[in-house]
């Protein structure tokens, strides 16, 4: 068990991604000052989890919220004379969260850090699950007249099966479920089955759906 800062928020992410941030609430700009204050970059981390019932920001705020999570690490910081900041961040490990600290000035929580496990069938499951991908980008290109949801996938399974989570077309509910499957290979065949059933619904459709391109970067550190 390890205690680290944490940062709910209406949205899954996923170890490999990079995700900008814009940081303007009190407690959220006391945390970036204290990360910054860290010598080693590797020591600027914090947990990110999904917000079950509630808010961000605002009176009422975060109600609950889901205890499978991502330790991220604060890679990129711009500040502005307001005392804002935009900061980028890179998904490094999945955790459990435990007991959650409200009392501070930020919340903090004692976390499990989870390992992810190599499967002797996940190398064939990623095989065919970016075969799938590739079909349905195709597909998605041409309603679109031209590409989507270009550059290349990781050929690691775990990280190919983290990049399609943050890349497809998918509800927070959705992600949540990729975050938390067992295994590489478990997520990687859900992946595949709502690709197919995306492409089914096109084809019974045949109307723009209302994709937005993910525009993520990856790292794999």
């Amino acid at each position: 068990m390890t205690t680290v800062p944490v940062f709910p928020l209406n949205a899954v992410l996923f170890p490999g991604v990079v995700t900008p941030l814009h940081i303007f609430e009190d407690r959220y700009r006391v945390l970036v000052r204290d990360l910054m204050a860290q010598p080693e970059p590797a020591d600027r981390i914090f947990g990110v989890v999904a917000i079950r019932e509630g808010y961000e920001v605002g009176d009422h705020g975060m109600q609950s919220a889901h205890r499978i999570g991502t330790l991220v690490q604060l890679t990129t910081v711009e500040r502005y004379d307001d005392g804002t900041f935009d900061i980028e961040i890179t998904g490094r490990q999945r955790l459990r969260m435990n007991d959650l600290d409200t009392s501070g000035e930020y919340f903090t929580a004692e976390v499990e850090l989870l390992e992810d496990v190599d499967e002797p069938g996940a190398v064939d499951e990623a095989i065919r699950t970016l075969a799938t991908f590739e079909v349905y980008r195709e597909q998605l290109s041409e309603l679109r007249g031209g590409p989507v949801l270009s550059g290349v996938m990781p050929s690691d399974p775990a990280y190919l099966s983290y990049s399609l989570s943050a890349t497809c077309l998918l509800t927070l509910r959705e992600r949540q479920a990729l975050l938390e499957a067992e295994d590489t290979q478990e997520r990687l065949g859900m992946l595949r089955r709502a690709l197919l059933e995306e492409m089914r619904a096109m084809r019974a459709i045949p109307s723009l759906p209302a994709t937005e391109v993910a525009r993520t970067r990856w790292s794999p550190n």
